[in-house]
C-alpha cells in the first residue's frame, strides 16, 4: 500500500506542475512552444504512473505480488486506448 501512496503522491505533484505550467503560460512567463514541450513530457510520465498504479492494483486483485509491477516504456503506454 505504501508504494501506491508514493505513486499517487507523484501523480499529484505532476498534476500541480501541469497547473503551474498553464498558469505560467497565461501570465506570460513561458511561451506556447515551451509549455507544449513540458506538458508533453509531464503527460507521458503521468501515463506511465497511472499504468504502474493499474498494474499494481491488478496484480494485488489476482493474488500476485504488486511489487513485481514495472514502469513500462512510453511507447507501450502511449498506445493504450481508454
Amino acid at each position: 500500500m505504501e508504494h501506491e501512496q508514493q505513486i499517487l503522491s507523484r501523480i499529484s505533484e505532476m498534476v500541480a506542475a501541469e497547473h503551474r505550467l498553464r498558469e505560467s503560460l497565461r501570465a506570460g512567463g513561458i511561451d506556447m512552444t515551451e509549455e507544449h514541450q513540458r506538458l508533453g513530457t509531464l503527460e507521458r510520465e503521468l501515463d506511465q504512473c497511472w499504468d504502474l498504479l493499474r498494474q499494481r492494483r491488478a496484480k494485488a486483485e489476482f493474488g500476485q505480488d504488486p511489487d513485481e509491477a514495472r514502469v513500462r516504456p512510453v511507447s507501450q503506454v502511449e498506445g493504450y486506448q481508454s
